[in-house]
């Protein structure tokens, strides 16, 4: 899943500081350092490495894990699978469960290409992380973005997400996006992945001045914690506990900017619907209610009535019982209910 990435800077700073009023923390682009040498970066797990120049970069379509210009280095995972692929698009979805009961979007970049430029301008390091979280739809104009994302410049996301399923990005990436400065970064190794079963589970870490501290619950999803992200992920469906976790955090998100479910268009409409059937099931009982009083006193009623009487659906279940029982006719009900006043 590759998407457009790379916003321009400059547009984005009036929706920075509308998203700052309503509360929401707003990723800033703090000035990043190229990280670790090659040589002190190890890419432990099943990577091919590639000579690759500027231009063979630029010209390939594949999925590079890191490039590196001075030493021309490319890493590219040898096999993508089921369980590496299967997590990121899950929390896609997940996201937009917790993005309607917000009442606002979430984007979601997949792939998105992060690069570090050198005094030049050129591309010097490149990273693809497994999916790029916007918590604030204001700050991307699509129309302005392009395949990449400048590190420093371009906003950044609210959360990069990796997936270790036959790699270990420990002693590797999570150093070079450290030194990027990326404000929040999720390790996933899925349930089903061949590395050791003690490695399984989802770590969260937040960057803390210029180091990285693991965290227990995330800091752009307040609420969610490590665990319920990693249960969320490795399930096939959406439990009953999950989407209560999501509608609890996208409330949260909500609470603090001042949206809501009413705010989403499906939401809003299925709850418009919900409340018109309940209020037509409510229309319907008490219909039957007025049907069988005036049976009981042996005056005929047509089968529909009084649902399409004048004041019927306004008029109070007292002024309707009181109309019920003293009605000479079904005529006559109606205009009792007419000298109501409703």
């Amino acid at each position: 899943m590759r998407q457009q990435t790379q916003p321009r800077s400059r547009a984005h700073k009036p929706a920075d500081r509308r998203a700052a009023a309503n509360g929401a923390a707003v990723p800033v682009a703090p000035k990043p350092t190229p990280g670790p040498p090659l040589a002190e970066l190890h890419f432990d797990g099943d990577y091919r490495r590639m000579t690759m120049s500027a231009q063979e970069r630029r010209d390939y379509e594949g999925h590079l894990e890191f490039w590196d210009r001075a030493t021309q280095t490319a890493l590219e995972v040898r096999e993508v699978s089921l369980q590496h692929e299967y997590p990121p698009h899950k929390l896609a979805g997940l996201l937009e469960r917790i993005a309607q009961v917000r009442g606002k979007p979430i984007f979601c970049f997949g792939m998105m290409s992060l690069h570090l430029l050198g005094k030049d301008g050129e591309t010097e390091r490149m990273m693809e992380p497994d999916q790029t979280l916007y918590l604030q739809p204001e700050r991307v104009a699509l129309r302005g973005w392009s395949q990449r994302m400048t590190v420093g410049s371009a906003p950044y996301p609210d959360v990069v997400v990796e997936v270790d399923n036959t790699t270990d990005i420990r002693r590797s990436k999570l150093k070079l996006y450290e030194a990027w400065r990326f404000p929040e970064l999720w390790v996933e190794v899925p349930d089903a992945s061949p590395r050791p079963a003690k490695w399984h589970g989802l770590t969260i870490r937040v960057l803390q001045g210029k180091e990285y501290e693991e965290v227990a619950e995330s800091k752009a999803f307040p609420g969610w914690t490590a665990a319920d992200i990693h249960t969320a992920l490795n399930e096939l469906g959406t439990s009953e506990r999950t989407n209560a976790i999501l509608m609890r955090v996208g409330a949260a998100l909500g609470e603090r900017e001042g949206t809501g479910p009413d705010d989403d268009p499906l939401l809003r409409e299925l709850r418009r619907q919900a409340a018109f059937q309940a209020r037509a099931a409510e229309l319907e009982r008490r219909a039957a209610m007025v049907r069988t009083m005036m049976a009981a006193r042996g005056l005929a009623v047509p089968a529909s009535f009084p649902l399409g009487v004048p004041g019927f659906a306004k008029a109070s279940g007292e002024r309707v019982a009181e109309a019920a029982m003293r009605c000479a006719d079904s005529a006559d009900f109606g205009a009792r209910l007419d000298q109501s006043g409703l």
